[in-house]
């Protein structure tokens, strides 16, 4: 995170330094902190997917799964073959109660290779 201060400090305009950042504090459970920063990532790149599938991810951890699927679907517009995406937004479906749909999007995360879908299709789809 010192890192990514400092890259900050320098380049305040480095979209890809707060993405990072974010990441970092997303891995130290700190979602809130990680939004901020993908916020900043995504103002300064509106165009990444990735940092919209990490924010939903982040808001999904807070418990916010309308937002979190907001923002997979933004990352799906973006990157309609983001099989993490459908992953994410599969079981953020299943966690509102959207079990049809939530499952559909899982398998389409499998189609895509995304291997560990299944896993969640044959806990909560089957």
């Amino acid at each position: 995170i010192n890192d990514f201060n400092k890259a900050i400090e320098i380049n305040p305009k480095d979209a890809d330094a707060y993405y990072n950042r974010g990441f970092a504090k997303a891995k130290l459970g700190d979602y809130r902190k990680a939004i901020e920063d993908f916020n900043k990532a995504i103002e300064k790149n509106p165009k990444n997917a990735e940092a919209y599938n990490s924010r939903g991810v982040a808001k999904g951890k807070l418990g916010d799964y309308i937002g979190a699927i907001e923002d997979y679907n933004k990352a799906i517009e973006i990157n309609p073959n983001y099989a993490m995406a459908y992953h994410n937004r599969g079981f953020a479906k299943i966690k509102l109660g959207q079990k049809d749909s939530g499952c559909q999007d899982l398998s389409k995360a499998g189609e895509m290779g995304d291997m560990d879908a299944y896993d969640l299709i044959k806990e909560h789809c089957q």
